[in-house]
């Protein structure tokens, strides 16, 4: 019989946009101001998250307007649709953001 560990009992996720969608929506219910049920036990903490954002950005791999555009599109829980004239840069630079997350996210074993 296998001991279940904290290590073995977390749920890793499926990708950086994943990621970014549950650090919104658990940002909120930490402020009180949306409720979610489904949380899970997840490998990081809301401030791991902050702390990579942060080191990119001062880093200058994260943009000011890719920040923007990460919250803007977040907050819907969705990406925005590159086939839509109106949203087209805006997944130019959704993209972006999330292939430098991508592997940041991935080197500490919070993403598949």
């Amino acid at each position: 019989m296998q001991t279940q560990t904290l290590e073995n009992i977390r749920q890793k996720f499926r990708d950086a946009e994943h990621l970014w969608f549950w650090f919104l929506s658990s940002r909120k219910i930490r402020t009180g101001f949306y409720r979610q049920t489904d949380l899970g036990n997840r490998p990081c903490e809301l401030v791991d998250i902050e702390a990579v954002i942060t080191r990119l950005f001062l880093a200058g791999k994260l943009s000011q307007e890719m920040l923007a555009v990460m919250k803007c599109w977040g907050e819907r829980r969705r990406a925005p649709n590159r086939n839509i004239y109106a949203q087209s840069r805006d997944a130019d630079l959704w993209g972006a953001a999330m292939g430098t997350l991508g592997p940041e996210f991935r080197a500490r074993g919070w993403i598949e």
